[in-house]
């Protein structure tokens, strides 16, 4: 009977775990991006210029 690969086993995880990892930073970079890009108007409000009078 083969012995088992623990050192493959530990990679394999390893990598579905920072996959996962990198796919969550991912969404979440999305989700904080797409509402800026949906209504321009909350993302940058106009800016008041206050009138002095003065020339």
């Amino acid at each position: 009977m083969a012995k088992p690969n623990y050192q493959y086993e530990k990679r394999q995880k390893d990598l579905a775990k920072k996959k996962k990892q990198e796919e969550k930073r991912l969404r979440k970079l999305e989700k904080n991006t797409v509402p800026s890009v949906d209504n321009p108007e909350q993302a940058q409000p106009p800016v008041a210029v206050p009138e002095t009078g003065e020339t």
